[in-house]
């Protein structure tokens, strides 16, 4: 039995690794960190095959604290699995909105395209219909202003002063195409996504952008179809007189000369004929999403700057966030100056999908303690930026008394060290080593790079004991070699050993 515990640990990495992917898919938050804790090059193992990540599975399956552990363990927040999708795109698709809000605040890439059909992010939410996702993705674009919806509806006589505004570079994120000319708006359309097609239209989203054949993508409306010939597929009344409300024309004819109305027929949707049949006279009056959040850009900035998760405690801070009691206020209101600490004011952003307020402009939020409409949150001169974290070394990983006898694993949080040694948690020393006892009276320091799984640290002034260990090593495989030997000839010879 001990024989074969020493041949399957001695795959400790690999095994590592696929603890922590568990860890990470099933939402095990203390054998995460204690994988972590140990050895942090674990955040960067990836699967066999698939390269998925312990963040992609964890981002998968919206487990946003262990999503947080990996990103502070230093892992590629952009890194791609063999379909080239990142963590960001998998949270989008499956509408985990906490995990994407962490990814945003990180600095994840909004811009990476898979590589199966170039989509991005954006277009995977506007596919599942995840409004929240599609709110946090285009925060970086959608400035803290009250004369945001005028722009965005070119109502504004204004546009000069509002420097921070870069339309174009807005449009053009949430028009980018995906093979085949495929846009986010035309997802959303498709399978009936109303929510999702009203605030992809608020945002600038073009009605006549149309689909356009590679020759790799298949269309089953046929290329030049708009996102009303998609609605008209997905056969969603809601969506296609929104779309037709925003400016879609119902003579709009693909490349097959189908109009919307033929989409229709052709797939049996019967009931949009009445809505397909008549372009009405103007625009009505667009309505505003109630997914328009405002004050997100600026929360976000300050997230970044000053943290969101970190604060004083109920007990020791004097000026407690009304909203939780748990944390010290390090943000304002603008307008009615309400006080409250950034993880709120950062939720109640990320949250919010009504515009009632009792007092502001379009896409403002309503304050919890007033209902006044907040438009942006400014930073408390008592906030303070947090320190960027160091690169963890051996002088931050857990320390352990290693023992040469062979112990039988016990459970499978077990410890991970060599093999050969049995681990025990202690109290830092003060110092980066570890220290070995054999049977024997003999005792020594090594630096902690030398266990299996540590990560490389900071070179060090090699230890004099070093030749000692070497010799160790040496007479420790000699020994092996020959209880092997000797095992063989047991094996052989039909004797007892």
């Amino acid at each position: 039995m001990r024989f074969l515990s020493f041949v399957g640990n001695s795959f400790g990495c690999s095994a590592s690794g696929e603890r922590l992917v568990s860890a990470a898919r099933d939402g095990d938050l203390q054998e995460a960190k204690a994988l972590l804790e140990y050895n942090p090059r674990l955040a960067r193992y990836s699967t066999f095959g698939a390269r998925n990540s312990p963040l992609h599975y964890s981002a998968a399956q919206g487990h946003h604290e262990i999503v947080s552990l990996l990103l502070e363990s230093g892992v590629d927040i952009n890194l791609r699995n063999y379909r080239g999708q990142t963590a960001l795109m998998q949270a989008c698709q499956y509408g985990h909105w906490e995990v994407v809000q962490i990814l945003i605040l990180f600095g994840a890439n909004i811009h990476r395209a898979d590589y199966l059909n170039g989509g991005t992010a954006l277009h995977l939410a506007a596919l599942n219909g995840h409004s929240r996702c599609i709110r946090l993705l285009l925060a970086d674009y959608i400035p803290s202003i009250p004369d945001c919806w005028n722009i965005l509806t070119n109502k504004s006589k204004d546009k000069e002063s509002t420097s921070d505004f870069d339309e174009s570079a807005l449009r053009e994120v949430i028009n980018k195409p995906a093979d085949g000319g495929v846009t986010a708006l035309h997802m959303a359309a498709l399978n009936g996504h109303v929510e999702s097609v009203q605030l992809l239209l608020d945002l600038g989203a073009s009605v006549a952008e149309v689909t356009v054949e590679d020759g790799t993508t298949i269309d089953l409306i046929g290329a030049g179809s708009t996102a009303l010939h998609y609605a008209a597929c997905g056969g969603n009344a809601q969506c296609c007189q929104i779309l037709i409300a925003r400016g879609a024309s119902i003579t709009t004819t693909t490349v097959n000369g189908w109009s919307p109305l033929m989409v229709a027929r052709s797939w049996r949707k019967s009931w949009l004929e009445e809505i397909l049949s008549s372009q009405p006279e103007g625009q009505s009056q667009a309505l505003p999403s109630p997914f328009l959040s405002l004050p997100l850009m600026s929360i976000i900035r300050i997230a970044r700057e000053c943290g969101w998760r970190t604060g004083d405690s109920l007990f020791s801070c004097q000026d407690p966030c009304a909203v939780c009691l748990d944390r010290q206020c390090t943000v304002a209101a603008e307008g009615c100056d309400h006080e409250f600490c950034t993880h709120c004011a950062l939720y109640l952003c990320s949250t919010n999908h009504t515009t009632n307020v009792a007092k502001g402009p379009t896409g403002s939020i309503a304050c919890p303690l007033c209902r006044h409409g907040i438009v942006s949150f400014v930073k408390l001169p008592g906030a303070k930026p947090i320190v960027k974290a160091v690169a963890r070394t051996s002088l931050s990983l857990s320390f352990c008394t290693c023992s040469s006898e062979m112990l039988e694993p016990t459970s499978m949080t077990t410890p991970l060290c060599k093999p050969v040694v049995h681990c025990a948690r202690i109290s830092p020393p003060g110092s980066s080593f570890c220290s070995i006892s054999g049977q024997s009276s003999l005792s020594m320091k090594i630096h902690s790079s030398l266990c299996i799984g540590v990560p490389n640290s900071s070179p060090l002034t090699r230890c004099p004991a070093d030749q000692n260990l070497r010799g160790l090593r040496r007479s420790a495989t000699e020994g092996r070699r020959s209880w092997f030997s000797t095992l063989n000839q047991c094996v052989t010879t039909g004797n007892g050993c």
